[in-house]
């Protein structure tokens, strides 16, 4: 390989000279030429867009990822440039053990049926919470990583080229105020204003336009999947509700059981069992209040747990309110009918708790 000694001597004797008047300049031994107003604003606001965008590159990665292997296995797939393998989320993961479970105890049991119908919501969760940080990594981590290693080092590429040209203007004039000939050598002097990369300043303003869309995305994404997990939720709701209202007093039906009493057989508890007071005693107190409920009249009632009404024959329930009750001839016994002053409507007896 042939080396131009001549061209490899100049670049030294350059870089020797630069590197003498950056110390000058910062002992206070030698002038320094102040850059435009103007153009120092734009170098702290890339300076400053560029740590911040490194900060919420960061930390978005934390929040979409929090295992750090997983991260460090990410970044390694992407320098590679292969495809991650898909990686099944913990909602989806915790879904199919609900229905492995479902399996061995036997979906025809209550227990099983009640595993593989919050099993299937929570793998429904977790699909949505996988297209949520594909979606995020494609139209949010993307476009800053690129941002970061591409636009940012030709910026900083810019920086280093208007540092050099300022060194080398200020290098001039110190040779020149030496020599006493500033006035003849002034019009040879590199015209520094001239020698401003304009790449820089568009970079820096195209950047911050970018990064809007892109955060305007992510916030989209973020909606999307929030919005998802909100209607599966519901939806869950409203299947455990209909399984509740099914109940019948005191048997309990096929589809929607005591997951206490499907585990765990009934039959005299042993000396140090714990049995919940919620689930041990709810059945016998509603079996007991129903028989003594009276055909007409009105009755007290304590509200155990929250109730969304499904429509508008029925009235929305807040718990440990009060609330009046009673039945009408042809009522279907799992249900009566509840007043709070103006409002009036079916309430399930499952959620009530009667009083005397």
């Amino acid at each position: 390989m042939d080396f131009n000694v001549k061209k490899l001597a100049c670049d030294a004797g350059v870089f020797f000279t630069r590197a003498v008047q950056f110390t000058e300049e910062k002992l206070g031994q030698a002038e320094k030429t102040e850059l435009d107003p103007h153009l120092e604003n734009l170098i702290t606001r890339a300076d400053c867009t560029k740590n911040w965008t490194e900060k919420i590159l960061r930390q978005t990665e934390v929040l979409l990822q929090p295992n750090p292997s997983a991260r460090i296995e990410e970044f390694i797939y992407d320098k590679l440039e292969k495809k991650l393998p898909s990686r099944t989320t913990n909602a989806e993961l915790l879904g199919q053990y609900m229905l492995d479970a479902a399996n061995e105890f036997g979906s025809g049991t209550p227990y099983g049926s009640t595993l593989i119908t919050v099993g299937e919501y929570q793998k429904r969760l977790g699909t949505a919470e996988r297209e949520f940080l594909q979606t995020s990594a494609t139209t949010f981590l993307t476009p800053l990583r690129n941002f970061l290693e591409g636009d940012w080092r030709t910026i900083s590429k810019e920086r280093r080229i208007l540092e050099n040209r300022r060194l080398d203007l200020d290098i001039c004039k110190t040779r020149l105020k030496k020599a006493k000939q500033a006035e003849v050598k002034a019009a040879a002097a590199p015209d520094f204003q001239e020698t401003r990369p304009r790449n820089y300043v568009l970079s820096a303003s195209a950047s911050a336009l970018n990064h809007q869309r892109c955060l305007q995305d992510f916030a989209e994404a973020q909606a999307t999947y929030y919005a998802q997990c909100h209607h599966y939720m519901h939806e869950l709701q409203r299947e455990l509700s209909r399984c509740a209202n099914s109940v019948s007093v005191p048997h309990q039906s096929a589809a929607c059981p005591n997951p206490v009493s499907a585990a765990f057989p009934s039959g005299p508890s042993s000396p140090g069992t714990i049995v919940p007071t919620s689930l041990s005693n709810k059945p016998k107190t509603l079996a007991m209040e129903q028989t003594q409920l009276p055909i007409t009249g009105t009755r007290k009632a304590k509200v155990l747990y929250d109730y969304d009404a499904h429509d508008s024959s029925e009235l929305s329930l807040l718990a440990d309110e009060l609330i009046t009750v009673y039945t009408v001839p042809g009522m279907d016994p799992d249900w009566l009918v509840g007043e709070r002053g103006n409002e009036k409507g079916k309430v399930p007896v499952t959620y009530l708790e009667l009083l005397s």
